[in-house]
């Protein structure tokens, strides 16, 4: 590059630099060649900027260069700005200088302006160039104020943000689908969730909040599961999680206006239109949700998780709250509450037991987990017992608990499923940048 370095950003080419020399850098997004004249499309992080190259006002050796050149060769323009009243680029740039900075060898094998034109695995292998899709730069534009939204709210409301270990002694969820690693002399495990820490944070700061990345050796091929993906933990203390559920609905609100305020540009070049939010969401307790699943003749009984094709009868593209689910469908850690007069009996003759929980819902989609905490010792161990955990395995996090853990509750948002569902996404990779699967550990 030398001494050249970019003046301005293509949002930046307008009335008050008409007949000013400006320096632009970015890659060539496409080429249409006319012989002697070359109209490029030269694309920054903002947007394109069309260069119009005659042979007549360039030497020979440059115009023959810049001719030769494959769409994605990086280049810089030094040139003057002028206005085209004629024409759907509002302004060009007419080249003084070029200077080419990287050159590509081969066509890729997708067009930048398509939108799937070719098989997800074939784009996923090169991803860094399917990353300057206009499709896909639309959704990681969104996706970068839904992430600054979330920090603006949660900051807005006392919560402070944290990080916590991604290489963890033991399970945290208590399941299977984990990830062992090394450990210099011993096993241990990649993080499924914060969750432990981020309870144990709640003494320290009250409110805390963690995005980070969790990973879950679940074998899934569905179009909706990662092994690594991106989550929001959030965790307050002095609350319940009823308390959660209105911080969660108003997060998403406050989501859903920052991007309608911010992406417009982006929401009308996918065509989406993102969902109504208007009203607080609705809930309805698992019990009675499998009651009515249950006249409508579906299979289901009380204690079953519930299929993401049952819900999709019910619930269109909708946000709502499925509350008090089973205590044995949830974590340890998780508080129950009284017994379910609806219940079946369990065992013979002991009625089932609730817990105070929720889970966050886009229509079929799962997109967020959320319950009150055990905050007592005693009542924990109990808990732990009943799941088949080892006291010992868990000892770091009982420890803590002999010093008065405050009531406390939380929840997790997996932000790949958050975006998934509000852009209508037809696969959550293509919300994330470098997907991980059961099939995929590269690029």
């Amino acid at each position: 590059m030398g001494d050249w370095r970019r003046t301005h950003y293509s949002f930046q080419i307008s009335d008050s630099v008409i007949n000013n020399v400006v320096t632009v850098i970015g890659w060539i997004s496409s080429k249409r060649d006319h012989g002697n004249v070359l109209f490029v499309q030269l694309r920054d992080r903002f947007g394109d900027i069309q260069i119009l190259v005659k042979r007549k006002e360039l030497s020979e050796n440059i115009f023959d260069s810049l001719k030769s050149l494959k769409e994605h060769s990086s280049i810089a323009i030094k040139g003057k700005v002028v206005e085209q009243k004629n024409s759907s680029n509002e302004f060009e740039v007419i080249p003084e200088d070029i200077r080419i900075l990287s050159v590509s060898n081969k066509p890729a094998p997708f067009l930048t302006q398509s939108i799937s034109s070719i098989g997800i695995d074939t784009r996923l292998d090169l991803r860094a160039i399917d990353l300057r899709r206009n499709h896909l730069q639309n959704v990681f534009k969104i996706r970068n104020t839904i992430l600054n939204s979330i920090r603006e709210y949660l900051n807005d409301n006392y919560f402070v943000e944290v990080n916590t270990p991604k290489m963890i002694a033991t399970a945290t969820e208590g399941g299977a689908a984990l990830f062992p690693i090394f450990y210099y002399d011993r096993e241990a495990f990649l993080a499924q969730s914060p969750q432990l820490y981020k309870e144990q944070l709640t003494m320290a700061f009250e409110n805390v909040f963690e995005i980070a990345p969790i990973f879950r050796a679940e074998p899934s091929r569905t179009n909706r599961h990662l092994s690594e993906a991106m989550s929001v933990d959030v965790e307050k203390a002095y609350v319940d999680y009823t308390d959660m559920m209105d911080y969660l609905d108003n997060l998403i609100r406050y989501i859903i206006q920052s991007v309608n305020d911010k992406n417009q540009i982006e929401l009308d070049s996918l065509g989406t239109e993102l969902p109504n939010v208007s009203k607080p969401f609705s809930r309805i307790t698992y019990s009675t949700l499998v009651e009515n699943l249950q006249k409508s003749h579906k299979y289901i009984r009380w204690g079953d998780d519930i299929s993401p094709k049952l819900l999709k009868d019910l619930f269109g593209d909708e946000f709502y709250f499925i509350t008090d689910w089973p205590s044995s469908t949830k974590p340890f850690y998780v508080k129950s509450k009284k017994m379910d007069p609806i219940a079946e009996p369990n065992n013979g003759d002991d009625p089932r037991m609730l817990s105070e929980s929720f889970d966050l819902m886009y229509g079929s989609l799962e997109l967020s987990s959320g319950s009150t905490r055990i905050n007592n010792k005693g009542d924990l161990m109990d808990n732990m017992k009943k799941k088949g955990l080892s006291h010992k395995a868990f000892d770091y996090h009982l420890r803590v608990f002999d010093y008065g853990v405050p009531p406390h509750a939380g929840f997790g948002l997996g932000l790949e499923r958050l975006l998934m569902a509000i852009l209508k996404l037809d696969n959550i990779r293509d919300a994330t940048f470098y997907p991980r699967d059961i099939d995929r550990l590269t690029p």
